[in-house]
């Protein structure tokens, strides 16, 4: 796969994602369909070194109660403690661990809190590069997916099926597109 990153742009600073621009989304299995949602209320802040993306770091929050799934009834559901547990916290947060390059593939590794459970995880990376917008404005792009197993934190509701089968999958896969404004 091709990376088009415009590297000798990436200026050392702090650059906060901008969510008009950006989505936090998944999908998960269920049935024999995929539900894809998102998550409207998030921040984020990624802080560059200088001109080499490994050399950057990543945090973030998004609020578990701002889920989409455009059904109001699931997304009530989802926003329980069969889900996301109100106890433990009404927040997913990501701290970065360090961000690895190899022939233009880009990871970013780091902690991942879901329901008070935190687990390594790693994130294959886009680096879209850095473009200043018609306001003036420096922007840095940035597309990155994974997939995480629910269960490993603590969001192990199901229903059982006829034959051994449940309502929901157990892998969700995490898709950002990101596009973040120096500060």
């Amino acid at each position: 796969m091709s990376h088009d990153v415009i590297a000798t742009d990436l200026v050392a600073g702090t650059w906060n994602v901008d969510p008009s621009h950006s989505e936090v989304a998944f999908t998960v299995r269920h049935l024999m369909s995929k539900v894809r949602g998102t998550f409207a209320d998030f921040a984020a802040e990624i802080t560059t070194g200088g001109s080499n993306p490994t050399d950057a770091t990543v945090s973030a929050v998004i609020k578990l109660s701002s889920i989409n799934t455009n059904n109001a009834q699931r997304d009530g559901h989802i926003k329980s403690a069969d889900f996301f547990d109100p106890a433990t916290g009404s927040e997913m947060t990501f701290v970065s661990t360090g961000i690895s390059e190899n022939d233009g593939e880009y990871v970013i590794n780091g902690d991942l809190t879901i329901n008070g459970v935190t687990k390594g995880v790693a994130l294959a990376a886009d680096f879209l590069g850095v473009a200043v917008d018609a306001y003036g404005a420096t922007r840095l792009g940035v597309e990155a997916r994974t997939s995480i197993n629910r269960k490993d934190f603590k969001v192990d509701f199901n229903v059982p099926l006829d034959g051994g089968k449940l309502l929901i999958g157990d892998k969700v896969d995490i898709t950002l597109t990101i596009e973040a404004v120096k500060a």
